[in-house]
């Protein structure tokens, strides 16, 4: 039986009264502010009425604005219910910090790190946080900055020469210096 989307709502209200509510394609997304998102997932999680004990994903878009850039986008899924839940919190700033939910979910460990690698966001109070894919110290040769590949100013082709590349075979013709 399916949640219906008239008791998250309810239930998001009581933890975040000032919550966005959208649905796009019979999918219910929830924006909150940013300092309410710890509340509101350990609401979501423990009250009966919603249940929802998977968090599935995390991950973030890069809006390259002045204001509010980035937005942390949280799946949530109630092995209870069959039901879905997307949640988003739109930051500020080009080094954002987001709590870290990983004390409500542990998978929030890996995907938080995932996250934090490629754009940058911090999730404060992290048990671990630290490069995923790329090297710890995988920066800008010029200025010594961090690079994060899904950040809007990356360059599409990649930073010359940042990374080892892998010999190319002689048998597909000349090598590259």
């Amino acid at each position: 039986m399916a949640l219906e989307k008239d008791t998250i709502i309810a239930v998001a209200k009581q933890k975040v009264p000032e919550l966005e509510a959208l649905e796009h394609r019979n999918q219910l997304t929830l924006k909150i502010p940013v300092d309410k998102l710890k509340d509101l997932c350990l609401e979501l999680k423990q009250n009966e009425a919603t249940s929802f004990d998977m968090l599935i994903d995390i991950t973030a878009i890069d809006w390259n604005r002045s204001k509010e850039r980035f937005e942390t986008v949280y799946m949530l899924y109630s092995n209870k219910y069959k039901s879905r839940i997307r949640l988003k919190c739109a930051l500020e700033g080009d080094f954002p910090v987001c709590p870290s939910i990983t004390s409500i979910w542990e998978s929030a460990n890996w995907y938080e790190r995932e996250t934090y690698d490629m754009y940058g966001i911090k999730f404060e109070g992290h048990p671990n946080l630290r490069r995923f894919y790329m090297p710890e110290d995988f920066k800008d040769p010029e200025t010594g900055d961090p690079l994060y590949p899904l950040r809007k100013e990356f360059p599409l082709m990649g930073i010359p020469y940042s990374l080892p590349m892998p010999p190319f075979p002689e048998k597909f013709g000349k090598t590259i210096e």
